[in-house]
């Protein structure tokens, strides 16, 4: 039910801006996916690495929530 919530909500996000949607996770989160205690990071780099290759992407933006209201975000470049 969670998911589809967030769903309806990126939409009416998406219709009331104009963003374009393919530039957004098509991959779920980690709600969709799974949670794996103490290996989110790993589990979130490498979907990220796996749809820049499938969609030929070049640069990709991972960003987690962490316990104590701490946060953080990666930026990588896929090369070749």
């Amino acid at each position: 039910m969670d998911v589809l919530f967030r769903t309806t909500l990126a939409l009416a996000w998406a219709q009331d801006t104009g963003a374009d949607l393919a530039k957004t996770n098509v991959n779920g989160g980690a709600i969709a996916i799974g949670h794996p205690l103490g290996a989110s990071g790993a589990r979130i780099m490498r979907t990220l690495v796996n749809a820049l290759h499938q969609r030929g992407g070049r640069y990709g933006l991972q960003t987690m929530c962490e316990s104590g209201g701490m946060a953080n975000a990666t930026i990588i470049e896929r090369l070749g």
